[in-house]
């Protein structure tokens, strides 16, 4: 016989039912607890009587992060230039990295052997190419003025860093419109006119043909559309390999030295490179989706 002083196996369930409904209340009371405080600063903000007392309650609630610490940083550096015995040495090479970018960055690549597609594929690497070039060299000149323009106008007038951020300056803006350009490289009205609404309308033909027909053709309809986004996508994810690479050889060290001389004005802009090789990945998953979604169509609609 079992001692009647010992705790039995239902004592012993009973205790941790109790202890699991303790534990869920005191994350309850917590959760509670939170939601009290939050109320609690919302009425210190509508209780604060001055603009000054609602900013300071704001800020306590807020918090510090990485932006305040940037913002308390940078304005602590009084210095329109943090090193202005390399400055003019920076500047000009970050203008010479940019007038190498423009010459060479949207230049035909490299690619490896597509047969009769070949040259296809180079017309259409090298447009992309230069669209990601090209919006980045546009970026860069034009961040690089206007930092030049706020830095005058906080120098000391007559002072030798007013003087080289004012020549400075003007030699930025006097080459930015020269860098400025379609980034496709392609003639207006082959964008916007005629051409793309022949095309267009080809396209659409094309799908209805397909839709309107039987089996045969909508499986033409599915493999074009597999075909061609599993190109662009390939296409894009070259293109952002090649732009990235040059990009990196032209400008990347010399404007970092360029922002680092200047000193407190946060870091210089990125290329979209990774934007288009997200992109890539976009059009590989339609690809997978669209042509078996297409076949999935012309086979429900012939049942």
């Amino acid at each position: 016989m079992s001692n009647p002083t010992e705790p039995s196996a239902t004592h012993h369930v009973f205790d941790g039912a109790v202890d699991a409904v303790e534990d869920l209340g005191n994350v309850v009371e917590g959760i509670v607890d939170d939601l009290v405080l939050d109320r609690i600063d919302a009425l210190k903000v509508l209780r604060a009587g001055t603009k000054e007392q609602k900013s300071a309650v704001l800020e306590q609630i807020a918090g510090r992060g990485k932006p305040e610490q940037d913002i308390v940083s940078e304005l602590s550096k009084l210095k329109p230039l943090w090193r202005p015995d390399r400055f003019e040495e920076a500047h000009r090479m970050a203008m010479h990295s940019l007038e190498v970018l423009d010459r060479n960055g949207a230049r035909a690549a490299q690619l490896p052997p597509l047969g009769p597609l070949k040259p296809i594929a180079q017309y259409v690497v090298q447009q992309m190419t230069r669209w990601i070039v090209k919006g980045h060299q546009n970026t860069l000149v034009t961040r690089i003025r206007k930092l030049y323009e706020r830095r005058e106008a906080n120098s000391e007038w007559g002072s030798p860093e007013h003087h080289m951020l004012r020549r400075a300056r003007i030699d930025a803006a006097r080459v930015e419109p020269g860098y400025k350009g379609n980034p496709l490289g392609l003639p207006t009205f082959l964008v916007g006119g005629a051409i793309l609404s022949s095309v267009i309308s080809g396209l659409r033909a094309f799908i209805d043909w397909a839709f309107n027909g039987g089996l045969v053709q909508g499986v033409v309809l599915a493999s074009v559309g597999g075909l061609v986004f599993g190109f662009l996508a390939w296409a894009a994810l070259y293109s952002a390999g090649v732009a990235r690479h040059r990009i990196k050889l032209c400008t990347d060290q010399p404007v970092k030295a360029l922002w680092e001389t200047v000193g407190a004005c946060g870091h210089p802009p990125k290329d979209g490179s990774y934007d288009f090789a997200v992109y890539a990945i976009i059009l590989l998953a339609l690809a997978w989706v669209l042509v078996p979604l297409a076949i999935w169509l012309v086979v429900a609609k012939l049942n």
